[in-house]
């Protein structure tokens, strides 16, 4: 009796140990997802496109003052130190795309800060504003596909 115990034992530790390993693994997927829904990431990042719009068309338009500049420029460097503050990702790539996509919206608001008297730094920080939303709608679409696997 003893021996047909052991392996029943045996069988019942090695189930358990499976079943305890798996509750604290999840897939790449939902750790983003979860992560995606606390960091906000939705709204933030429709925030950062507004604010980011709101800029260029600052930039455009060459009556805009220093001061309009300096405001608007100030609110996009803000939103994006924030976002930024949310990072890492669970999933390397999509930190990466988001870093570049943060990076070059500050160095967009940066520029942008300095442009009013100048077309050329007006053209600079448009140019960083562009690529971020470039860079944002392929962050986006990683997250996406990474959330619906």
């Amino acid at each position: 009796m003893k021996l047909r115990s052991r392996p029943l034992v045996a069988i019942l530790l090695v189930g358990s140990s499976l079943a305890l390993s798996a509750c604290g693994t999840q897939s790449a997927g939902t750790a983003l997802t979860n992560w995606a829904k606390s960091s906000n990431l939705t709204t933030n990042s429709a925030q950062l496109v507004s604010v980011a719009r709101h800029a260029l068309l600052a930039l455009k338009d060459p009556r805009t003052t220093a001061a309009q500049l300096h405001t608007v420029c100030a609110v996009l460097d803000v939103e994006a130190l924030q976002a930024y503050a949310a990072l890492p990702t669970p999933d390397a790539q999509t930190t990466q795309l988001l870093t570049a996509v943060y990076t070059d919206l500050g160095d967009g608001a940066n520029e942008c800060y300095l442009a009013a008297h100048s077309t050329s730094k007006r053209d600079r920080a448009s140019a960083y504003l562009r690529r971020a939303g470039a860079e944002l709608s392929e962050a986006q679409a990683r997250v996406s596909a990474l959330r619906s696997s």
